[in-house]
Formats: C-alpha cells, structure tokens, sequence
C-alpha cells in the first residue's frame, strides 16, 4: 500500500501540535479519523513514528528522520499548488493577524486602510498579545514576530530588522539632566520590560564591555505603554525604531548617549503554518507590508 499525501499532512500536523486532538480540529477531522491516518502509515512504513505517553507525544528517531522527508514533499507539494491558486483567485475571507501592540499600532494600523482598498474581499481581523501566541489554539492565520524565531514549524517571511536607541523626553532631561556616560544611568529613572528580561538589554555597554542589562525602575509587558510613559517625561527608555520614528523627528522623544549607542536590532518576521486554503490571503497580506515599508523597510 502506498503512502497518501492527506497521511502525511496529518503526521506533520500531530508532531506540530504536540496531540492527536488538536491535529484533527487544525485538519477539520475527527479525533479517531486523525488516529486512524496515523496508524495506517505507521501500518505502510512498519515502524513506529510517535511514543505516546499519557503526557505528550515524542518522535521516534525513526519518525524524526521520516518528519524531515515529509515536510520536503508536502512543502513542495503546497507550493505548486499555491501558486496554481494565486495565478486564478482573488484573495478572499476572514485573515486572523495577531502583532504586539506597538507593531499593531505603528506599522499595521497605518496600512490598513491600504490593504483593504486593494484587496477588498480579505476580511481582516486583527488581534494584539504582547506574547508569543500559538497560532493553531488561537486560530491566528499570520502572526508578526519582534525578536529571534524559536519555532522551527513555522514558515517565516523576514519583514526587516528595527534598530534600538535609548530615549527620554525633554522634559526629562530638563528636570533630571543629560547622561553623559553609561554609569551615569545609575542616578536616573529607568523604564522596561517585566516580561521577557532579555528586552531589558539595551545597545550599551557596561564598565567590563559586556551588553548592558538594566533594572527597570519602573516596568510593563507593553511596549506602548513604556512609550507614553517615555512622552509623559518618566524616565529614559529603549525602544524599537518602528514605534518611536515621529516622535523623534518632531523631538517629543530624543536620544540619549547615542554615541556610545551600538548597532542594535530586532528582527522582524511574518510567520504562519502552510495552509493552502489560506495561502492567497497570507501572501497578499505579508507582500502588502512589504511594498508598503518600501525597500529600506525600518532602517531611516
């Protein structure tokens, strides 16, 4: 008996999910049809893919090496045939996007209005968590990432990479004075992040050469947050060059020490899980942002 290709797409969605439930419900097929399909394939191959313990499933070293050629054949599979669909079909239905709430703000929101003139039969809906989401329990068709990827089952489309600076207001540097060294931050009030810590490493370097980790002396999961509280003239902040362009060109926010500031930035990626169905409204979508950002994209 031969291999199906609806078999193989199942086994990549049960090893994506991490469970046999949550594959059927990303396949629209029921939980004992989804068991089925995998044990007629580990039936065909004669071996073992998965361990199922009574916690979670594990890949055997056998269904690790078999995960990689499936992958190659459907990913090749899903492309011809995604650009068959693009070639005849007007992108169409509901786009789930989901941004942290600076990027939706600053990058999204402004081309939406864009977006939807061009393509006015992709419905979108658009989501914010300063969190990383799962796409599949969130049912979010594109998610727009700030920072280094860790999650190797998704495709990813690299948008640019945003530059760090640290920031205060005039009227902070007014009251409080300019900083005119790294040790001098000491004596200053320090806005950041409280989850993830690693956002609290700003492009300095501290008195051993070592990249600068900060205390926050106030601090917010939202980056939005931490930017009014920057533009209320709380404190001195690092931000991303995505969300803080107008307010420096204008001087609400300037930079501090950018001497001695490093060349530090934040990729930024389009990830989503292959799905065919959606692929028209994905790649428009993700292509809209990419023409509109123009080719130096978050670099000024």
């Amino acid at each position: 008996m031969k291999i199906t290709f609806d078999e193989l797409q199942t086994f990549i969605a049960v090893v994506d999910t991490g469970a046999i439930s949550r594959a059927a419900e990303h396949r629209e097929l029921t939980v004992s049809a989804t068991s089925r399909s995998l044990a007629r394939l580990e039936e065909k191959l004669q071996t073992t893919l998965l361990r199922r313990t009574t916690r979670r499933l594990e890949l055997t070293e056998e269904g690790a090496e078999f995960l990689e050629r499936a992958r190659a054949l459907v990913g090749a599979a899903e492309e011809a045939e995604e650009q068959m669909i693009a070639r005849r079909q007007v992108p169409a239905g509901r786009l789930r996007v989901d941004a942290a709430t600076p990027f939706m703000l600053h990058v999204i929101v402004p081309r939406v209005a864009g977006f939807r003139a061009r393509y006015p039969q992709v419905e979108l809906e658009l989501d914010s968590n300063e969190g990383i989401v799962d796409l599949i329990e969130k049912r979010t068709d594109v998610a727009l990432r700030i920072g280094a990827l860790k999650d190797s089952s998704l495709h990813a489309r690299p948008l640019g990479a945003s530059r760090l600076r640290v920031l205060a207001s005039p009227a902070y540097l007014r009251r409080h004075g300019t900083p005119a060294a790294v040790e001098e931050l000491a004596g200053h009030v320090l806005l950041g992040f409280n989850r993830p810590e690693t956002l609290n490493t700003w492009p300095l370097r501290d008195a051993s050469g070592a990249p600068l980790r900060v205390r926050p002396d106030l601090a917010s999961s939202n980056g939005e947050t931490l930017r009014q509280l920057a533009l209320a003239g709380e404190g001195l902040v690092c931000l991303s060059d995505f969300m803080t362009g107008e307010d420096r060109r204008v001087g609400r926010l300037v930079p501090v020490l950018p001497d001695q500031t490093q060349d530090q930035r934040q990729p930024i990626n389009a990830v989503y899980y292959r799905n065919t169905a959606l692929a028209s409204r994905i790649n428009c979508f993700i292509d809209y942002l990419i023409e509109s950002l123009g080719p130096r994209r978050f670099d000024e």
